[in-house]
């Protein structure tokens, strides 16, 4: 057999700008028993959170009062609950997860997901850590 001779070169470059793909960093996020569930452009820790649940708000579209993000849910649907809140009553279309059946998240309109203004994050459904419990994840909860 012939002798194979491979030759290769290194290049890098110190003075090559930062593109705006490269700047921006994705965040995965995963379910408390493994499975991906979502990754998007911004951390979750800094979304703001609605009033009503301490849920993280993501907006889906653009509008007058924000850009929209960009993030990809890997969830199952649910059947819709109609919820009971104060001054009301709220319809939630649920994302479980397709491992577990966990619920992770619900927006108000009809599947699939980005069809309304808002997808909300359940808190503490979500880790960035596969396998570690979530610090909010037993948030809320009594400690009898």
């Amino acid at each position: 057999m012939p002798k194979v001779v491979s030759r290769s070169a290194v290049s890098s470059s110190t003075d090559a700008q930062p593109t705006a793909s490269s700047a921006a960093a994705l965040r995965v996020y995963y379910c408390i028993c493994g499975e991906f569930i979502l990754v998007v452009d911004k951390s979750l820790a800094t979304l703001p959170r609605r009033t009503a649940d301490s849920s993280i708000v993501i907006r889906t579209q653009d509008s007058d009062e924000g850009k929209a993000r960009i993030f990809k849910l890997n969830a199952a649907t649910g059947e819709p609950i109609l919820l009971e809140r104060p001054g009301g009553h709220e319809r939630q279309y649920r994302f479980h997860c397709p491992r577990c059946s966990l619920p992770i998240g619900y927006q108000s309109t009809p599947p699939p997901a980005k069809t309304g203004p808002f997808l909300y994050i359940i808190s503490g459904a979500l880790t960035q850590m596969q396998g570690q419990v979530p610090p909010d994840a037993f948030d809320g909860e009594n400690d009898s």
